[in-house]
């Protein structure tokens, strides 16, 4: 996946979160609907890592194709 097609892939997954969000502005949504805003939260910070990988390979002179996606053990269990 190339830099354009995170972006667009990032943008739907967050147009899809906007929606489920103010679908139950004051009222409690779905167990389906939380779990369906966990996993798109999850899915979103492994793009957005994938993007700033690419980025940063780039950036040192390396090849952006060969970043690679990082599970989601991996991406939830950053130290901020």
């Amino acid at each position: 996946m190339d830099d354009q097609e995170l972006r667009d892939r990032i943008n739907a997954l967050v147009d899809e979160e906007h929606r489920l969000e103010r679908a139950h502005v004051g009222k409690s949504p779905s167990e389906a609907e939380v779990a369906r805003l966990e996993r798109l939260g999850v899915e979103l910070d492994r793009l957005w890592d994938l993007l700033r990988q690419r980025q940063a390979r780039r950036r040192a002179g390396l090849d952006a194709d060969e970043a690679r996606e990082r599970s989601a053990d991996v991406v939830e269990n950053y130290r901020q």
